[in-house]
């Protein structure tokens, strides 16, 4: 592997100004309202897909499976993604209704780590986020077999036409194999990073979704 590939361990100035004081940067007591302040600033920030997050699941053999998805929504009860049930995420969250979750803010120099349960979410609720995406979102919805074999791109291409040719000028229905889930935690970990490697950690747990949140700091 060359040498200049992996760029190096960052160098910092001990006489630099220090990063600003995690008092402030973590002064609320509850997670939610301090994912909100974070999220915020990420959007100011990020050039592309502030809300993008790594979500990692586990399949039938137990082995982790991880990939990108956006995060449509969030509250006081979870963050709410969406996708193909009948997807390889799909089958896994119905065999094992529980997820990981990372947001990484390279700007901003922060990650957040989401630990918990999933449950899908309404109809109701799938059907209002579904009617906002663009018309060729909801055509490809209904196109692609998600994680099914593809014999080459002109298949997908074929199916996305006659989707388009069913429902002509019409209203594009939700599919009834896409829907979202909601993840609610039990941890949410805020991370900063500080010069040497001795960064900020920031955890808030709970034993329950309907239990008080515990806040603690942990080693870098």
């Amino acid at each position: 592997m060359s040498d200049d590939l992996i760029p190096p361990s960052p160098q910092y100035d001990p006489t630099g100004s220090p990063p600003p004081d995690d008092a402030v940067l973590f002064a609320e007591n509850e997670p939610f309202a301090l994912f909100e302040r974070w999220f915020r600033e990420a959007k100011e920030k990020e050039p592309n897909d502030p809300n993008s997050m790594a979500l990692a699941t586990v399949d039938a053999s137990g082995a982790p499976d991880v990939r990108m998805v956006l995060l449509k929504d969030f509250d006081a009860g979870g963050f709410v993604f969406y996708s193909n049930t009948e997807s390889a995420k799909g089958r896994q969250l119905e065999a094992h209704p529980r997820a990981a979750l990372c947001f990484h803010w390279k700007s901003l120099r922060r990650q957040v780590r989401v630990r918990g349960q999933v449950a899908l979410v309404s109809d109701e609720e799938a059907d209002a986020y579904f009617k906002t995406r663009d018309r060729g979102a909801r055509l490809g919805a209904w196109a692609s077999e998600q994680s099914r074999q593809l014999p080459d791109r002109l298949a997908l291409e074929k199916r996305v036409a006659e989707f388009a040719l069913k429902y002509g000028l019409g209203e594009v229905p939700r599919p009834p194999h896409w829907i979202g889930w909601r993840l609610a935690p039990l941890t949410i970990e805020f991370w900063r990073d500080r010069p040497f490697r001795l960064h900020d950690r920031l955890v808030f747990s709970r034993k329950g979704v309907a239990a008080e949140w515990v806040k603690s700091r942990l080693y870098p």
